[in-house]
């Protein structure tokens, strides 16, 4: 049983988007690679999801801005394991222009562990899929040390 659930789980990992108090330009880009054919990240057998329990994958924009960050960190906590967190563009990372700013407090990693970076400002559709290729990796890896050696 749990093989099959190891096979079956490692196809079709799902994403989840979380905006940490960005401008909106990443998550434009991010929302081209779930509406525009060229860039579907359905190609590579990813699927957007609308609840983090759900999600095996999650992509995070923006600068962890204070205002937010108890709400982004219980969403997160919602994520069952193994998941993988992407950061989208250099906000997550460094705060990115809004750094310093009085409503800006440490970057996200100080709070998420960041396992893939997709660097840009904001990132292009072509990097952010790149960025969930590196993340489906990972997590197929994380699920095959997790589930499938128990089996």
């Amino acid at each position: 049983m749990l093989q099959l659930l190891c096979k079956l789980a490692s196809r079709s990992p799902w994403i989840y988007r979380i905006n940490a108090g960005s401008c909106n330009g990443c998550d434009v880009e991010m929302a081209t690679t779930a509406l525009i054919p060229r860039y579907d990240v359905e190609r590579l057998g990813c699927k957007y999801c609308g609840s983090p329990r759900h999600a095996d994958v999650v992509l995070i924009s923006g600068p962890l801005t204070l205002r937010v960050r108890d709400k982004v960190l219980r969403v997160y906590n919602e994520i069952p394991h193994p998941k993988v967190t992407v950061a989208v563009g250099v906000c997550p990372v460094s705060g990115g222009c809004f750094r310093d700013g009085y409503t800006v407090g440490a970057d996200i990693d100080h709070y998420i562990p960041l396992d893939v970076i997709v660097p840009g400002c904001p990132p292009r559709p072509q990097a952010i899929m790149e960025g969930v290729l590196k993340a489906v990796e990972v997590w197929r890896a994380r699920l095959k040390e997790s589930v499938c050696s128990h089996s």
